[in-house]
């Protein structure tokens, strides 16, 4: 494979993919720089074009440095951006990251490191104990707030290879719920006296972090599926089987989008939709509509593939999709133009939406680099043009520098 030139790029140095109708190429790794495979051009969005910018360490690379016993680092999950500061999650972790913005000390394109850790259960009555796992998988910057979710799914003990056929029945046949999955929360953003944003209990305006109302093995979003002839059977299997699972949020004021990766129903994936309101000090489920609807449901043609992430840009709704089940399989972005106005304007309980935009793959590798993260960067961080932050769970070594940094893409969007 030979390296890229000056006359392989685009005219700002980054190679310019284009995706052609009917037509969904893969970008093969974080390693594909050659102009045969660029040549392999393709268009996404309405004619818009769409860049990718390689890992491999280069100026597209996105580096982020942790401590060396961070259990964020793979199994990343969830990000966002408060200025120049980024937050991350994991999935087998009861805390969040924030990192800092730092200079570069190589090719990439940026660099954050610093980590603080803020542990959910400093912020949070916590249904479960302080260090069972969330699985967090969803995040949302809005309004002063860090808005959170977990996978609130059952899990299924796997097999070991190590154990006798008895032994990995039994593990096989056990299912729980680790208490903390079942959490939707808004944690407030007030900076300290260096300005450094921080998560809050109690912000000195008087926001405070708040959960949805629940205990240990349910809440009021459970509670209200238990008998959904959609969702209700699906409560009691695991994320991993096909189950509920969510892994996926977007806040449009007090209106929250749910993506959930499982159930993926005769191929069509779904996204909730529901709306918060503050009493006795938690977060309640509030009507959306004067029929008392608490749940709306919009059924998502994703060929056949679940939610892993969810992102408002502007008036359009950006859909990460991958595998519903452990399968290595395709990773694609979605767009669901003018998506904000027409769920405000929208009073039907149940929607199917087969009108979203072509779709682009990621990059995957067999059981490593799964793409579970996508946001926005600020613009004074990307150059003044959009761009995407792509962070994947289980980096390989492609994506790992020693035992503490890992290495996330940008993706340009228009």
């Amino acid at each position: 494979m030979k390296a890229r030139t000056d006359e392989d790029s685009s005219s700002d140095g980054l190679p310019e993919l284009v995706h052609t109708a009917g037509h969904n190429h893969v970008w093969s790794g974080p390693f594909l720089t050659d102009q045969e495979a660029f040549n392999d051009a393709v268009r996404l969005l309405d004619q818009e074009p769409l860049e990718f910018m390689p890992n491999a360490r280069t100026a597209n690379a996105v580096r982020l440095e942790f401590a060396p016993d961070s259990l964020v680092k793979t199994n990343l999950s969830g990000a966002a951006f408060t200025g120049d500061w980024l937050w991350v999650a994991g999935d087998e972790a009861c805390g969040l990251d924030r990192l800092r913005l730092l200079e570069r000390t190589g090719p990439e394109a940026l660099r954050f490191g610093e980590p603080q850790d803020f542990p959910l259960a400093s912020l949070l009555d916590l249904p479960g104990t302080a260090d069972e796992e969330a699985d967090l998988e969803g995040m949302a910057v809005a309004d002063g707030y860090l808005w959170v979710v977990g996978s609130h799914g059952l899990k299924r003990k796997n097999a070991k290879l190590d154990r006798d056929h008895a032994n990995n029945a039994k593990r096989l046949a056990k299912v729980s719920l680790d208490a903390n999955r079942r959490l939707l929360a808004c944690l407030p953003i007030e900076p300290d006296a260096s300005g450094a944003p921080c998560l809050v209990r109690q912000a000195q305006d008087g926001r405070r972090a708040l959960r949805l109302k629940g205990d240990a093995h349910q809440n009021l979003l459970t509670r209200a599926l238990a008998d959904d002839p959609h969702f209700g059977p699906y409560m009691a299997i695991p994320g991993k089987d096909n189950g509920f699972d969510i892994e996926g949020l977007a806040v449009d004021g007090r209106r929250l989008l749910l993506g959930l990766r499982g159930p993926v129903l005769r191929g069509w994936s779904a996204v909730l939709e529901i709306q918060v309101e503050l009493r006795s000090e938690q977060l309640r489920l509030a009507p959306l509509d004067d029929r008392g609807t608490l749940v709306r449901k919009h059924f998502l043609q994703l060929d056949g593939l679940g939610v892993r992430d969810l992102h408002f840009s502007g008036d359009d709704l950006y859909i990460l999709a991958g595998p519903t089940m452990v399968l290595n399989g395709e990773i694609r972005v979605f767009r669901w133009p003018a998506a904000r106005p027409l769920l405000a304007a929208n009073r039907e309980p149940v929607r199917f939406e087969s009108a979203l935009k072509e779709s682009v793959s990621l990059p995957h590798g067999r059981s490593t680099n799964r793409a579970e993260a996508l946001c926005d960067v600020p613009l004074n961080l990307s150059g003044g043009k959009p761009n995407w932050l792509v962070l994947y769970d289980a980096p390989g070594p492609d994506r790992r520098d020693g035992e503490s940094t890992v290495f996330g893409d940008l993706l340009r969007h228009a």
